[in-house]
């Protein structure tokens, strides 16, 4: 395993019911899906395995419920990669959501302390914007700068409309009020955009409407003790490597209403030395957008067996 590997985790939108019973019903991991499980039913309060394992999937898809539950997702696959003999990675990143997984398998913080966290981030974030005022959307096939542009003509209008996720070449994501996100998407048309798809969220993520969220936020973090990152972990609101735990807890707080830069997080990674990328969680979405950003190879650890083809291949 002498290549650089940088592990990337993924955020919301790859849950699904089930997503972890391969690890319960694999002899070799059914010991780490039990301590983990019963660590996040405890950490939480309530039976949050259960429900990944059985839903229904409506309950599991409220934010509330998705963040922590691809959280523990995220670390499970990790400590799957470990337990195996893989070697702690030298960089790391998480989209959105995921750079929290990133931060637990830095040993930065517990699983526990960043299920509770990440609770309390869901909570803040839905509560900040009712149901319903806010939306976020998928422009394909505009350049960065005429999303801005389109989102800009919506702003004009009097509404809030904000490029939030930059995922990959004409891919990038809105958030604002609903009326914004709409008007954002007609211009978009107007420029030329492929596609203009609203999404199925709750809440416009990573927008200044989300600054109510980060204050409560902020408010959980001071609480936390952090230790020092064990890997490279590369933040999505400035794209850099932060060893200070003060400077960690400020880019958390910043991401919850400022944008995704996954772009430039990729660039950088492989800029930086990287030669292998491993997404690590429930699902391939960070897969395909890396393949649409550098030329570097990408594999994934999803469950049991893909966890073990991954660590054989490299350990050969």
């Amino acid at each position: 395993m002498s290549k650089k590997i940088a592990f990337l985790f993924p955020g919301q939108g790859s849950q699904a019911v089930g997503m972890l019973d391969a690890f319960k019903n694999d002899s070799q991991f059914s010991v780490l899906y039990d301590d983990l499980t019963r660590a996040a039913n405890e950490a939480l309060g309530e039976d949050l395995s259960g429900l990944i394992s059985q839903g229904p999937s409506e309950p599991l898809n409220l934010t509330t419920n998705t963040q922590p539950a691809m959280l523990l997702a995220d670390v499970m696959c990790f400590q799957a990669w470990k337990q195996l003999g893989g070697i702690q990675p030298t960089m790391m990143a998480g989209h959105s959501l995921g750079e929290y997984a990133a931060l637990v398998s830095a040993e930065v913080m517990s699983l526990q302390e960043g299920l509770r966290l990440v609770r309390a981030r869901a909570n803040a974030m839905q509560n900040a914007v009712p149901v319903g005022q806010g939306g976020m959307a998928a422009i394909l096939g505009l350049s960065d700068e005429q999303v801005v542009q389109a989102c800009s003509k919506a702003s004009a209008a009097g509404e809030v409309a904000e490029a939030v996720n930059f995922n990959a070449p004409s891919q990038v994501v809105i958030a604002g009020s609903a009326k914004g996100v709409e008007l954002a998407c007609q211009f978009a048309k107007e420029l030329g955009a492929k596609r203009a798809l609203p999404l199925a969220v709750s809440a416009p993520f990573h927008s200044s409407l989300m600054k109510p969220a980060s204050v409560e936020l902020a408010k959980v973090l001071e609480g936390l003790s952090f230790s020092a990152p064990q890997s490279s972990v590369y933040n999505n609101i400035d794209v850099v490597v932060e060893a200070e735990t003060s400077k960690i807890k400020d880019a958390l707080i910043r991401q919850a209403y400022g944008p995704v830069r996954w772009v430039e997080s990729i660039q950088r990674m492989k800029a930086d030395g990287a030669e292998l990328f491993v997404e690590c969680g429930a699902g391939k979405v960070l897969s395909g957008m890396v393949k649409r950003i550098v030329d570097i190879p990408v594999v994934s650890i999803s469950d049991p067996e893909s966890a073990r083809q991954v660590f054989e291949s490299l350990a050969s």
